[in-house]
């Protein structure tokens, strides 16, 4: 018996592993061509043609733009939440009194991933409004020092909240996250997602805003962001690793600050 349950979690891993790993992929596939789309843009610019961004934006415009954010937290966060997810899985298939686990975990990711696009939402509307008051280039980067400055500084002093610090906690922490917040049917697994996902985006939403600093669509900050959240979350001593981080980004907010300029 406890063979065939091995067996079972094995084959259950490799599933649930593979169509994460291919969603991951998917979105990064799409950042990537949303990359070089862009520098496509830039390079027309360059030449003297008019970039669309430079002009107002409207509704489909602003859709897009959520769908970007959208994807690229897929891209970014489900990496970090593939411990929890695969948790989720083994204690739902080790309970011999529930019926079909697998869908409990896919209402479980799908909750996760509710609660990064509604932030999505808010960072595309925050961008709007940045690019509404001529605040963002054309590559979506931060035309102010302070701005850019400020967003460096509120991230470094974020990394040493109490909030932060519960946030993280219980992303670092799956089986007491589990112990403390399991709810049972699909409807609750699907709350557990979302409340995981809540604690996340509690974690890093600071962290994502920085994409406003060198560009929402530069892809090396993307992967370092990427990195660093995973880091965070999932390798030990990882939160200590965030809280040095912290000085550094406090540092390079006040160098940019103090470099001058509007």
């Amino acid at each position: 018996m406890r063979q065939a349950l091995d067996a079972v979690l094995r084959r259950d891993r490799a599933i649930i592993g593979a169509g994460l790993g291919g969603l991951v992929l998917l979105a990064w596939l799409y950042l990537f061509r949303m990359a070089k789309k862009m520098a496509e843009m830039e390079a027309h610019a360059a030449m003297g043609m008019a970039m669309p961004q430079l002009h107002a934006w409207e509704m489909a415009d602003v859709g897009l733009l959520f769908l970007m954010w959208a994807v690229m937290m897929v891209a970014m966060m489900v990496p970090t939440a593939a411990p929890m997810i695969m948790l989720v899985a083994t204690v739902d298939r080790r309970r011999l009194d529930r019926p079909r686990p697998m869908a409990r975990t896919g209402m479980f990711a799908l909750g996760y991933l509710a609660s990064w696009i509604g932030y999505s939402a808010l960072a595309a509307s925050a961008q709007w409004g940045l690019h509404a008051a001529a605040l963002l280039s054309p590559a979506m980067a931060s035309t102010s020092r302070l701005l850019g400055g400020g967003i460096l500084i509120a991230a470094g002093i974020y990394q040493w909240t109490p909030l932060k610090r519960a946030c993280l906690t219980s992303c670092r922490s799956p089986l007491a996250f589990i112990m403390t917040e399991w709810r049972d049917g699909r409807t609750g697994a699907w709350v557990m997602g979302l409340r995981h996902g809540l604690y996340c985006v509690g974690c890093c939403w600071v962290l994502m805003a920085l994409l406003f600093v060198a560009g929402v669509m530069n892809l090396a900050w993307v992967v370092a962001i990427s990195a660093f959240a995973l880091v965070e979350k999932i390798v030990p001593g990882g939160d200590r690793v965030g809280r040095v981080a912290g000085f550094g980004l406090v540092a390079a907010g006040l160098l940019v600050i103090a470099r001058g300029g509007g």
